[in-house]
């Protein structure tokens, strides 16, 4: 009968009057599993490629996501759920806790496009193309595309199919900034050829030894961008 009754609660999912509770760690690691549950352990995405790396970003960048998400510019009910009832303290202490992670990344898969087509995706990635006004991304992003302190992200170790889902979104207003929007006056000048190009290549690209964003760029950025704004003093719309 004993036997019978520890069955039942095992099969109930009870706690068993001898199973200890496993200890609680009242540490950031602890409290934002929520926010790994679906960005990967430590914040190192997901395996499906929808929720991007987190782990090492500039601390600056993700507290700015974390404002969009919460005040709308960004678009996921379960984001902003989740941020909304957070002060803007916490969540400069959550942007700071992933982007104090060095962690090692995935090798990038092997890319599914042309030869030509990713010829064309480095030219706009480092030089950028005068005739259609866009700059280069590595002239906002790092020369090794690894982003740059405070606020400008990396574009390499991320997905295809996230780089190509986050421009869609700055096409179609999805996704915004603070003004000026540089990233959705970027996304809109370019082609759906120049787009596909431009991501196939940026996702095919391996890590370089020090993947940590830069301090500075060498030159102030072509254009003027709110999503690299300081986000000080910012407050609900």
């Amino acid at each position: 009968m004993r036997v019978h009754r520890i069955l039942l609660a095992a099969a109930a999912g009870l706690a068993l009057p001898s199973a200890a509770a496993p200890p609680f760690a009242d540490s950031m690691a602890q409290r934002t599993l929520a926010c790994t549950g679906c960005h990967g352990a430590q914040g190192r995405a997901a395996a499906d490629g929808y929720y991007p790396r987190i782990a090492g970003k500039p601390a600056g960048y993700l507290y700015n996501q974390l404002l969009n998400f919460r005040d709308g510019r960004r678009h996921y009910v379960v984001m902003t759920r989740l941020l909304d009832p957070l002060s803007e303290a916490y969540l400069l202490e959550i942007a700071q806790h992933f982007a104090d992670l060095d962690l090692p990344y995935d090798q990038p898969v092997a890319p599914r496009a042309q030869p030509h087509v990713l010829d064309r995706g480095r030219m706009l990635a480092l030089q950028g193309d005068a005739v259609s006004r866009l700059p280069s991304c590595a002239s906002c992003h790092g020369a090794a595309l690894t982003g740059v302190q405070p606020n400008t992200p990396g574009l390499l170790g991320l997905p295809r199919d996230y780089l190509n889902a986050q421009l869609g979104a700055w096409r179609t207003g999805q996704r915004r900034a603070h003004a000026p929007d540089c990233m959705a006056q970027i996304a809109r000048a370019l082609s759906p050829e120049d787009l596909t190009a431009v991501t196939s290549w940026i996702a095919a690209q391996p890590l370089p030894a020090r993947t940590r964003a830069v301090e500075r760029l060498p030159h102030p950025p072509p254009i003027a961008c709110g999503s690299a704004m300081s986000p000080a003093g910012r407050q609900r719309p």
